[in-house]
Order: structure tokens, then C-alpha cells, then sequence
């Protein structure tokens, strides 16, 4: 090794280590000073048996790492190159099928995607008689349709086939449109279920063959699939699903024929692959998967700064995309700069991974001064057990069909039955709160009395009398 590689080697090294031990809480209380924290014990105190990291700097891979174990029964230890499921973030991947066959002239962004579906078709009614679902609403989560996400199948259920679970003949409800398609925006896996089966019909593949042959090996993901469930020769260095107590999920994982939705089997190593590609053929490096012109549309903002597959946040030479994660047992995160050529992908194999992943984007940003994930500081309002208590109760949600209920002990409220566990609210203002272990923001909507809450500003929970 010349001493200049060694060097460079070193300084990595030593850059690595800096990180690890500089976790950062992404709630913090104003006038307290910053703890910060060591990797291994976060994972422990959140009961995450494994983590997988990669750090893309100036558009290239700079520092691919493992921690943990992939499996706690055998022992296996999880490396760089040890599959975790993407979950969510296999939907900006999958939105490439649809796009490259858009720049193919096989589809159109603004047709009605009934022209393309073959042998089942998006029922029609009052909804659709004026605005049609198109490729561009599907990707966008503007189309209007229903099923948020979907929960996976135990190695031992019945596998459905794409076809059933449209039809609502899987473990979740039928796909249909219950809102004028363009109206709002939604988050709905049900939309790229419909855009996984017309990529199928259009290509007349299957969507992991299509994906495998057109999109992930001409990006160098080798170490990706979106088989479900995943073929034998892909589990030799694969990691096992963990619950939020950090045991492991019957079965070691769950399959997903919502395979666009959530299929993809992958590394951090691998989407750093993804992000350097976009980032290549946006900056005009090199012709890619897509055209130049596809990927800025691709990057364009519609409803809540969404794009055709990823989330986006900032403007112009600040633009980042991205998407989270979250399957049964595996918790991951990905952003991007899409001028500047950083990107940060966490992977994890645990249902509370998303405090941890938070902590660690804290600690990259801090050390590398990316800017792109910070602490939150909070000032806490004191409120009086009277004010607090009409905001107990129970509140439920029809889509997703959700029940919480909120109590008050000990001059604090809690929301007893979250899917994160208990949750305790700390007022910000007369009204509104923050869980700061999870930087939930809870906004209670109060007129003559109070008839429910917003989280984070959109999802909707109503007061039950």
C-alpha cells in the first residue's frame, strides 16, 4: 500500500470512528447540553441487532460499514454487503421501470393507466368520471387511491399473486380510487402496485426480471433483487427481521408480492449506487438508466415536494431526494444531494431502527457539515393538569383504520397504543406537542372543544365521543 493510499485510509478511518461516537439525540430540550453517544449502545438501547451505513461524498462511494448481527441465533454478523429489505425505498427504484419505459414510448406520463392494464383494470366510478389515474399521479402519490401500505406475508401463509392483492384478495383492502384522482396527495402503496402491474403488461416480464435486466444491473446493483420471495442464490449474506423488543420475526422475514411497493432486497452499497447514478446524469456526467431531461422530471416538485418516485426537500443546488423505509422487522433511509454528490444510506434490521437511523444522520451531518439532518431544539411550555385534560380521550382514523387513545398521568400525556409503544407529549404550545424520542408533532385542532389531532402537520386522527 503507497503511503498516500494509506493515508487516505487512515483518514477514513479515523472519520469513521468520529462518527460512531458522536450519535446525537434529534430531540433536544433548550438550555440542556448535547449528549452524544456510541453507535454499539444505541443499537443496544434500542434493540437493534443490526445496521449497515454508507456515505457517498463528492459522488463517490467514500465508506461502506456493518455492525451487529444479520442473525442473533447463528451468530452471523452483518458486513457492507449483507441484504437488508428496503421496504419504501424500493418505490424511487421501481419508479425508474415506469420511467424508462415512458422514454421507450411504450407508456405515456399523462394517460389514463386503464389503457395499459390487461387483465384487471382500476374500477370506475364517481371519482374517476372526470380525472383518470395516470403513471405521473401513481408516482407522485396523487392518484387518489386507496391502502397506505402493506404488512407482509410469514413464510408459511399463502403467497397471493399481484392480481389478488389489487383485488383485495391478500391481507390488505382492494385498490380502488376514493378520491378525485389530482385532488390531494396521499402516500399509497396501493398506486405503485397498480404501476408494478402495468410495467408487467407493457414489458410482458415479470417486474423483478424487468427490474433486474433494465435498471439494476445497468447501475451496477449486483447485490439487489426484487424477487419475492427472494431465490436461494441471493441468501448467502442476507439478515434476518427483528420486532421492536429485538427478537427475531417468525419465519426470519416476511415475503412482499407488493414487490414495487416493497420488494426490494439490497445494501446501502447498492443505493449509494442508485444516488451516484441520478447524480451523475442530473449534472450531466454521463447518459445512465435515464435521459438527463427524464431525471429532471423526475426531480420536480408536485404536491407536497414529491417527485416521481422520491421525496424532495430544497431547492436547486440544495435539492435533495430520498425516501424512508419501514417492512415488518427492517427500518432504512436514504438521502441524497443531487448537485452536491453526498448521500447517506442506513439500513437496519429492527422495528425501532428509526430513532437510531435519526442519531446517526445527525452524526454525519455534524461531521461532514451536509446540513441535511440536525437536532431539533425544543423550548417545553408549562400547562396545568386543567389544560391538559380535555385533550385526553380516544381518537381513531378510517385510512388507515387506526385507534389511539390519550391519557393524562402525572401532568403529562400519553398516547398509550402508538405502532411506536407509548408515546409522551411534551408541549411546545397550548396545542400542540412533541414526542421527543421520535420528533412526532402533535397538533390538536380546538374550536368550542376539541375534535382531533394532526401528526406532523397532515396525517389525521379524530376525536371519538
Amino acid at each position: 500500500m503507497s503511503t498516500c493510499i494509506a493515508q487516505e485510509h487512515d483518514q477514513i478511518v479515523l472519520e469513521i470512528n468520529a462518527i460512531e461516537n458522536s450519535l446525537i439525540k434529534s430531540i433536544q430540550i433548550k438550555g440542556d447540553s448535547i449528549q452524544k453517544f456510541n453507535i454499539l449502545e444505541r443499537m443496544d438501547f434500542y434493540k437493534v441487532p443490526g445496521v449497515s451505513i454508507a456515505i457517498v461524498e463528492n459522488g463517490q462511494l467514500k465508506w461502506a460499514k456493518g455492525y451487529g448481527y444479520a442473525n442473533t441465533e447463528t451468530g452471523t454478523k452483518v458486513d457492507a454487503n449483507t441484504l437488508f429489505q428496503a421496504a419504501s425505498i424500493s418505490k424511487p427504484l421501481a419508479a425508474l421501470a415506469a420511467l424508462k419505459l415512458v422514454e421507450n414510448g411504450s407508456l405515456e406520463l399523462n394517460k389514463d393507466v386503464n389503457h395499459y392494464l390487461k387483465d384487471w383494470q382500476i374500477p370506475q366510478n364517481k371519482f374517476t368520471e372526470t380525472e383518470k389515474v395516470t403513471l405521473e399521479k401513481l408516482l407522485t402519490h396523487t392518484a387518489g387511491m386507496t391502502v397506505h401500505g402493506f404488512p407482509g406475508y410469514q413464510q408459511t401463509d399463502e403467497f397471493p399473486e399481484i392480481i389478488d392483492v389489487l383485488n383485495g384478495d391478500g391481507n390488505t383492502g382492494k385498490i380502488v380510487v376514493d378520491t378525485i384522482p389530482g385532488s390531494i396527495w396521499r402516500y399509497a402503496g396501493g398506486g405503485y402496485t397498480v404501476m408494478e402491474k402495468v410495467v408487467e403488461d407493457i414489458s410482458g416480464l415479470s417486474f423483478d426480471t424487468y427490474m433486474s435486466k433494465n435498471i439494476l444491473l445497468p447501475m451496477g446493483m449486483k447485490n439487489s433483487t426484487f424477487q419475492q420471495p427472494i431465490a436461494k442464490s441471493f441468501q448467502n449474506n442476507i439478515s434476518a427481521a427483528f420486532d421492536g423488543n429485538g427478537e427475531l420475526i417468525k419465519g426470519l422475514w416476511n415475503n412482499y408480492p407488493e414487490q414495487a411497493a416493497a420488494g426490494l432486497w439490497t445494501t446501502p452499497s447498492d443505493l449509494a449506487k442508485y444516488c451516484m447514478e441520478i447524480v451523475d446524469i442530473i449534472q450531466g456526467k454521463k447518459e445512465g438508466v435515464l435521459t438527463k431531461e427524464t431525471v429532471a422530471k423526475m426531480l420536480t416538485k408536485h404536491k407536497n415536494d414529491w417527485g416521481l418516485g422520491p421525496s424532495l426537500q430544497n431547492e436547486k443546488d440544495s435539492l435533495i431526494f430520498g425516501h424512508g423505509g419501514k417492512n415488518a422487522g427492517f427500518t432504512c433511509d436514504m438521502k441524497a444531494f443531487a448537485y452536491q454528490g453526498n448521500a447517506v444510506i442506513v439500513m437496519t434490521n429492527a422495528d425501532k431502527g428509526g430513532k437510531l437511523i435519526s442519531e446517526i444522520k445527525n452524526a454525519v451531518s455534524n461531521y461532514y457539515n451536509w446540513g441535511i439532518s440536525q437536532p431539533k431544539i425544543i423550548e417545553v411550555l408549562k400547562l396545568s393538569d386543567t389544560d391538559l385534560k380535555k385533550f385526553a380521550g380516544a381518537y381513531e382514523s378510517k385510512q388507515p383504520k387506526m385507534m389511539n387513545k390519550v391519557i393524562l398521568k402525572e401532568n403529562q400525556l400519553i398516547i398509550t397504543n402508538s405502532p411506536l409503544g407509548a408515546l409522551k407529549l411534551v408541549p411546545i404550545e397550548t396545542n400542540k406537542f412533541i414526542d421527543k424520542e421520535n420528533g412526532i408533532v402533535f397538533k390538536f385542532l380546538v374550536g368550542e372543544k376539541v375534535t382531533g389531532f394532526l401528526v406532523n402537520n397532515s396525517f389525521k386522527m379524530v376525536k371519538v365521543e
